[in-house]
């Protein structure tokens, strides 16, 4: 029987998984929760539940850190705890890995020893870098575009890069992704009303409210803490207030993009202006944000029908495609020795 083949795409919050035996496409969590910082008490979705929730000895960890592995141990161990969770986990099978395009090549190599060094017992690992794999998923002829903008937009991390000819023309990693315009909203809130939220029902208010597209008149109650009383109750929240606190992530999203354009080729640059900027991952459906971009920027701007799989369904090409296979390569290639 051939061997199974997945798929990954490992998020700062979320992992995806694609199984070819099954043809399927799954995502859970990435979290773990952890008693007194040894004892492992529940991962994924189960982990996630408990997050903000949990009793004083009981961490919720993420071992994703601005896209990259933070906590290698509790990573692998969480892989691959998914993996076998009511699935058909298949040891020896390969493995095809999203990983995040401007970071450094041992950063890189993390990812790859994340799965060849398990119990899995891969047989072969290979990697693709998220903006190929996003491209591919959106359908984009890749080796012949003349130039195009892939902004994925992730928990941690905006993922800016410039495709043209087949290949990364050049890129740069945001640290600003969902959660900065979580942790602002916090804070702003925090600030103007002395009210405590969690982060979890920050996430809430920017995935509830039409921050481009609603009335400036929306509001929406929440559950928290008043800081002056220490008593829990609700409150409303305007979504004058929501907009105010992601205005300076976004901000800085949109002066990167520029920046990074500016910086390409004339002739890579006309192509940019004409095919466009591609919007990919999770937070990318927020709606709105599409025409946002393109009015601060000055060109087209389309999102993926379905952001936050996006990187995945790429991956998924790529395995099904003898064609598309060569845009992954493996780290046991000459080029990488010094690394093994």
């Amino acid at each position: 029987m051939a061997r199974n083949i997945y798929g990954l795409d490992l998020g700062s919050y979320e992992i995806k998984v694609y199984d070819k035996r099954k043809d399927t496409i799954w995502k859970e969590k990435n979290a773990i929760a952890l008693v007194k910082e040894r004892e492992i008490f529940a991962v994924g979705d189960e982990a996630y539940e408990m997050y903000g929730k949990a009793p004083s000895n009981i961490e919720v960890a993420f071992p994703m850190k601005e896209g990259v592995i933070s906590r290698f141990n509790d990573m692998q161990f969480l892989l691959q705890s998914l993996l076998k969770k009511d699935r058909q986990f298949s040891r020896g099978a390969e493995y095809v890995i999203a990983v995040p395009t401007d970071v450094t090549e041992v950063e890189k190599k993390a990812f790859f020893d994340l799965v060849i060094h398990s119990n899995a017992r891969a047989k072969e690992v290979n990697i693709v870098e998220r903006a190929i794999a996003d491209a591919i998923g959106l359908n984009l002829d890749v080796e012949h575009t003349n130039g195009l903008v892939i902004a994925n937009f992730g928990g941690e991390t905006t993922e800016l890069s410039i495709l043209a000819g087949g290949g990364m023309v050049m890129n740069r990693l945001l640290k600003v992704g969902g959660m900065a315009f979580d942790e602002g909203l916090v804070n702003l809130i925090r600030h103007r009303h002395d009210f405590l939220i969690g982060r979890r029902t920050a996430e809430y208010l920017r995935k509830n409210f039409g921050v481009f597209t609603s009335d400036a008149e929306s509001m929406l109650p929440v559950a928290g803490r008043d800081l002056i009383t220490g008593v829990p109750m609700q409150k409303t929240i305007s979504i004058t207030l929501a907009r105010a606190a992601m205005k300076e992530p976004l901000l800085d999203c949109v002066r990167a993009i520029q920046s990074l354009i500016d910086r390409t080729p004339p002739e890579v640059r006309r192509a940019i202006q004409k095919n466009g900027i591609f919007l990919t991952g999770g937070v990318a459906s927020m709606p709105g944000l599409e025409s946002y971009i393109e009015e601060m920027v000055g060109i087209p701007t389309r999102t993926a029908l379905e952001p936050d799989i996006c990187s995945v369904i790429g991956i998924k090409k790529i395995i099904q495609s003898k064609e598309l296979r060569k845009l992954a390569y493996s780290m046991l290639d000459e080029n990488y020795r010094w690394m093994r």
